[in-house]
């Protein structure tokens, strides 16, 4: 397939309520839908949606970016342009690069014939297990809760360290007394505490039924997560501290994982393919994988979940679980926006559910709001 067009066009997305901990200027959540035609009329899609505190690059880096590979991949083969990504130099623009990988995926994807997360692992399902994200730990109601449980989440993510760490364990308490046995609470800290205050909260979750805490050190470093991690019966997880902790040394850090969890954001990581690569690596590490969005569109959720199918968290599959455990990924968040690009995936029963079709099997929607100019 010869590629004849690229286009980027930008979409700022206005939240329902602020996100926790992402720093999203105004409440709107701004990117582009890449969109690339093939000279035999397919077209794939991929969305570029940096947020920099999560560890990607600015939006007027990203920009860049996708200006100059719009410019250059007309002309080439799919595969060629794929080749292309390899170069080290594409991964300093790694949302962008996200979303050219994506889009071409989309195509060799359905030129296969066969769904996206198919390409990337053939025995991928057709559904994974989602945990619901619910806001800050002191801003959650009983009545939120009972709704999350009756829409069959079994995984309730609440962020931490937004006031005293007293007062959240505290609620967290209380929540957890009125949950049923079957479910857990995903806890995020987003690199707040000093070590002392992570020690103390972490000895205070210890009896709770928590899933996982991520991000728990201001300063993290692999000897104080690993000191943190020792004896506790949850898992701990690094997200965007990875490449600080892993360096230029990745081996080290998986010979002797200090935490049981990896969290995977493939904006952040550069696409599908170094995600997919970067957990099969933390798999055989003995760790945990888990991905996530950044509050993206449908477009960029939808490629998360190829994802995340592709990894193959299956019933059973984690070591130190009830039978039957299956790790939730962090992907149902698209209800946190007011506007998108087109029809995220849908959750039932606390699973998102992946479409049949070759390729990504992402449709544009756009509406007036979601097409606003993009800053």
């Amino acid at each position: 397939m010869r590629i004849a067009a690229a286009t980027a066009v930008p979409h700022a997305l206005p939240l329902c309520q602020p996100w926790p901990g992402a720093g999203l200027a105004g409440g709107v959540r701004r990117g582009w839908l890449l969109r690339v035609d093939t000279a035999d009329g397919k077209r794939g899609y991929g969305e570029c949606a940096p947020l920099p505190s999560h560890g990607s690059e600015s939006h007027a880096a990203a920009a860049t970016a996708l200006q100059a590979w719009c410019a250059t991949l007309p002309g080439r083969d799919v595969p060629e342009a794929l080749a292309a990504l390899d170069a080290d130099a594409t991964m300093a623009a790694p949302a962008a690069r996200a979303a050219v990988e994506c889009a071409l995926l989309d195509l060799a994807a359905q030129a296969a014939g066969v769904p996206l997360r198919r390409l990337l692992a053939p025995a991928a399902g057709d559904a994974v297990a989602v945990n619901a994200m619910a806001g800050n730990a002191l801003g959650i109601t009983p009545a939120r809760i009972d709704a999350l449980l009756a829409e069959g989440y079994r995984v309730i993510k609440l962020k931490l360290g937004t006031t005293d760490a007293a007062s959240e364990i505290a609620a967290l308490r209380q929540l957890a007394g009125a949950l049923p046995p079957a479910v857990r609470l995903r806890l995020d800290a987003n690199r707040t505490w000093d070590a002392a205050t992570a020690g103390a909260v972490c000895a205070a979750l210890a009896g709770l039924p928590v899933d996982a805490l991520e991000e728990p050190l201001v300063s993290p470093t692999p000897a104080a997560l690993a000191a943190l991690q020792r004896g506790l019966p949850f898992a701990l997880a690094v997200d965007e501290s990875w490449r600080e902790l892993a360096g230029a040394d990745a081996a080290t850090f998986f010979a002797a994982p200090p935490v049981r969890r990896l969290v995977l954001k493939p904006a952040t990581l550069g696409g599908l393919r170094p995600a997919l690569a970067l957990a099969q690596r933390a798999q055989a590490a003995g760790m945990e994988c888990v991905v996530t969005t950044g509050v993206d569109g449908a477009c960029a959720t939808l490629a998360a979940a190829q994802l995340a199918a592709a990894i193959g968290n299956e019933p059973g599959y984690e070591p130190g679980y009830e039978p039957g455990y299956e790790l939730a990924h962090g992907l149902a968040t698209s209800d946190w926006l007011a506007e998108d690009i087109g029809a995220p995936p849908p959750v039932v029963g606390g699973r998102l559910a992946l479409p049949s079709v070759p390729g990504l099997g992402f449709t544009p929607e756009f509406t007036p709001a979601a097409c606003a100019p993009s800053r």
